[in-house]
């Protein structure tokens, strides 16, 4: 029987719920615990396991790695939180909030430790290479997080640019999540890099409705504070396209919003949507968005896998995508 992505995400909360950590010392596994508690959509470990399900394989088999794959996850945020001085999470204090900065880096690198056991405890004579992909996923996201924190003092980021950097820092995971569901349910390798290219695809849709959410999202669905990345001149695909696509009098409004240090927050964050506006960058975006995420259906429909299986793939992708905005 095909379990629905709800099935599988209850199974994963179960699953992260259930993990034992050494009862001492406390200062350490406490904020494990905290992060890995305070919800959030479990897409990578979902994607994991949906993979594994469509080639036939006992989810069972596979969760200590799609648990893995979210303790990695979480030891990410838990460290770009501690870099971004952000205070809240999910509605919640961050770890360097709640306890301090030398918590968050200490709890932070055992997550990481933790994914890495996690991972290789899974029951599956593939568990190796799956590792293998983990290792050099971990790697790619560090370069992207290195590119994004270059960007922040640069003003002349060109699209592709931001679009390799989201590649890195949050495409690249869902593509290894659902490579290594395949490769666990020892898929052939063409089927599983296929598999690979659909994640990566559905990555970059996400990351750029991101964006877009961001901007013109309803905060109660987005669950984010909207027009935070206005507020922080942060160089999303949106403002990049702004800049090249401006007047000299658009481009003027937006470099004196960017350079501005005491501002009315309201007053930028609709001041820059309205710009946006009258460039059709609300467009532009979604139409990118749909270019990545028709590639990534070419390229799941023509993957050898049941109907059923590659249903329930193209549910969670819809899911991911068609957020209310």
């Amino acid at each position: 029987m095909i379990l629905s992505e709800r099935q599988i995400l209850q199974q994963v909360n179960e699953a992260i719920a259930a993990i034992e950590y050494p009862p001492q010392p406390k200062g350490l596994y406490e904020p494990i615990r905290y992060v890995l508690s305070i919800g959030g959509k479990r897409i990578r470990p979902v994607m994991m396991l949906l993979t594994a399900q469509a080639l036939g394989c006992d989810i069972r088999k596979v969760m200590p790695a799609a648990v893995g794959l979210e303790t990695y996850h979480n030891y990410t945020l838990l460290h770009d939180d501690l870099m971004d001085r952000a205070d809240m999470r999910r509605g919640m204090p961050t770890v360097h909030r709640k306890w301090d900065s030398n918590t968050a880096i200490l709890s932070g690198d055992s997550m990481l430790v933790l994914a890495c056991k996690h991972i290789l405890s899974t029951p599956l004579p593939r568990k190796g290479e799956a590792m293998n992909v983990f290792v050099h996923t971990a790697l790619q996201i560090g370069e992207g997080q290195q590119y994004d924190m270059n960007f922040e003092t640069r003003n002349d980021v060109a699209q592709d640019e931001y679009i390799e950097m989201i590649r890195l820092k949050t495409s690249v995971l869902i593509a290894c999540a659902a490579k290594m569901g395949a490769l666990l349910a020892n898929a052939d390798d063409q089927v599983a890099d296929s598999l690979y290219r659909f994640g990566e695809q559905i990555g970059l849709a996400f990351q750029l409705q991101d964006d877009l959410l961001d901007v013109y999202g309803d905060p109660q669905v987005f669950g984010k504070r909207i027009g935070g990345d206005i507020l922080c001149n942060k160089k999303t695909f949106l403002l990049i396209n702004a800049m090249q696509l401006a007047n000299t009098s658009q481009r003027e409004q937006l470099n004196s919003w960017i350079n501005r240090k005491n501002f009315d927050e309201q007053e930028k964050i609709s001041t820059i949507t309205e710009i946006y506006n009258q460039l059709d960058i609300r467009q532009l975006t979604a139409e990118r968005i749909n270019y990545y995420f028709m590639q990534a259906q070419h390229t799941l429909n023509n993957i050898p896998l049941s109907q059923e299986g590659k249903q329930s793939l193209r549910d969670f992708a819809n899911s991911l995508i068609n957020r209310p905005a």
